[in-house]
């Protein structure tokens, strides 16, 4: 009998619409449901900044707001607390620390086993370390996605053997000095130049257009592209997905 999870989510469009059905596929073995971001009403969408789409502090608020709502609406549905949220690169233990720390508060789900994933820097990066099964397919890269990796690796240091790597902590903006999403938009969107034919120490970069092609949408790219890749290939590159993808195997299985 398959076991449900609650899952409280933080990040944006590429989370609400790629992870469930990401989670889904790969664990058949249990139920996902989704308990943040809060899904949105029909009608007018609200102004208020953060309603959608929380991330850090403003996460745990969340949980700490809805988990008890869904405790008291639905008593013994649970089998799983799963939080989940992009790194940002903070410290993925000072983060799971604060975030297990405030559940533990909420004693009617004393006796709910609990687990908080991350993907670091962003959920992008399950898409970079699986490169060869995502963008290098999907229609709309095609015949410059050699370009856009030649790109990432040597114009942005995008570490393609371990892409939870990239960037640093700024404390000022407590998140990424650069976002991986970011970067990775900018890779179809940057125009070729004469320079762009040969590189500085002689080798010769993949012949590349961006004129006229799709640029890279979180929204629309980053759901179905997860749908794409391989988690086992992504475990090899990601030791925090490797983490979050052994519990969620193994609990699957054997509950």
């Amino acid at each position: 009998m398959a076991v449900v999870v609650w899952v409280f989510s933080g990040g944006g469009e590429s989370e609400v619409r790629g992870l469930i059905p990401f989670l889904e596929k790969t664990f058949p073995g249990c139920i996902f449901i989704r308990k943040t971001p809060v899904r949105q009403k029909p009608g007018p969408k609200p102004n208020k900044a953060g309603s959608y789409g929380r991330t850090g502090q403003s996460l745990i608020e969340q949980i700490k707001q809805e988990l008890p709502i869904a405790l008291k609406a639905e008593p013994n549905k649970c089998d799983l607390i799963l939080v989940f949220d992009d790194l940002d690169c903070r410290d993925s233990q000072t983060q799971k620390s604060k975030i297990l720390s405030e559940i533990s508060k909420i004693r009617e789900c004393a006796d709910i086993e609990k687990f908080v994933g991350f993907a670091a820097p962003e959920i992008e990066a399950w898409i970079i370390a699986d490169w060869n099964n995502s963008i290098a397919k999907h229609p709309d890269f095609r015949g410059r996605h050699q370009w856009m990796r030649w790109w990432l690796s040597q114009e942005k240091n995008v570490p393609f053997d371990n892409p939870e790597s990239f960037s640093e902590y700024d404390r000022k903006k407590d998140c990424c000095q650069d976002k991986l999403s970011d970067t990775l938009i900018e890779s179809t969107t940057v125009k070729n130049t004469v320079e762009d034919e040969d590189s500085s120490n002689g080798d010769r970069r993949p012949p590349f257009s961006n004129v006229d092609r799709p640029r890279f949408s979180k929204g629309d790219h980053t759901p179905s592209l997860l749908r794409k890749i391989d988690p086992n290939e992504v475990q090899k590159k990601c030791p925090l997905f490797r983490e979050l993808y052994n519990k969620l195997n193994n609990f699957c299985r054997s509950s």
